[in-house]
């Protein structure tokens, strides 16, 4: 039984894709505090991400918050911002998540994270950065094996890049895809009742994948309506995440799914 499980990272495990910001976010890592509360009913939980963070920003600004919060469960998810940025390096970002690893383990906190899919099987711009993400994946291995961190992998199961799991923007995952995601950590962390069926393939679509014209009208309508604004934000050194703060920096009752 866990007592205060705290969410460490950016805008997945923030809940971006699932929900929204008027009535509220609920994301893969309240689904897991729901999950979690099933077997653990004196359950606190809080969330300390924040859309748009790199990796180093997550931990120079919510690892301290979180030890003093003695979680004894916490996740570690972040490094997507940075696999995006012109300047990237795996053992840097890396060595980010082990300090963050290092650190709530050492205070006797369960730590889990995940490993990353390939985002060019749903974002075909993205390919790219492809090497990128097998990179910081070995990397997360290493340190997840070294600290004794519980890993869920997500590239090995073709479901995960299914488009049906993926917001709009194919960057964040979708209500669908937040579920999956906490289930996978739940089954990583052997909760009570957790199983592999995460990883299943969803039933086949009822409709014919779309026609070549069809197909390249969807990418330009992606790119106006999601590449565009995001690079205008880069190249103004804006973040989708400047102003914010955390949605649930505090440890408060979870009540459990049924």
């Amino acid at each position: 039984m866990y007592l205060r499980y705290v969410a460490l990272g950016d805008s997945q495990t923030e809940g971006v894709g699932d929900g929204d910001d008027t009535e509220g976010l609920r994301g893969w890592a309240d689904r897991l505090a729901e999950l979690t509360a099933r077997t653990s009913p004196d359950l606190h939980y809080a969330n300390l991400a924040v859309r748009g963070r790199l990796a180093g920003q997550v931990r120079a600004e919510q690892l301290g918050p979180a030890l003093a919060l003695e979680p004894d469960l916490a996740t570690v998810v972040a490094g997507v911002n940075d696999l995006l940025r012109p300047r990237f390096d795996a053992d840097e970002v890396a060595g980010h998540l082990e300090a963050m690893f290092v650190a709530l383990t050492a205070r006797g906190a369960r730590v889990a994270t995940l490993t990353f899919p390939d985002l060019s099987r749903t974002i075909p711009a993205a390919r790219p950065v492809a090497p990128r993400i097998t990179a910081l994946n070995r990397r997360i291995r290493e340190a997840a094996r070294a600290h004794g961190v519980v890993l869920v992998e997500t590239g090995h199961h073709p479901v995960v890049t299914d488009p049906r799991l993926w917001s709009r923007d194919r960057l964040h995952a979708a209500p669908l895809g937040h579920a999956r995601i906490a289930a996978a950590f739940a089954d990583a962390l052997g909760l009570p009742g957790s199983d592999a069926s995460w990883a299943h393939p969803l039933p086949e679509p009822a409709v014919r994948p779309p026609g070549l014209l069809r197909a390249a009208g969807t990418e330009l309508a992606w790119a106006a309506g999601f590449l565009g604004p995001w690079l205008a934000r880069r190249l103004r050194g804006r973040s989708s995440g400047d102003g914010r703060t955390a949605k649930r920096p505090h440890l408060l009752p979870v009540t459990p799914t049924a």
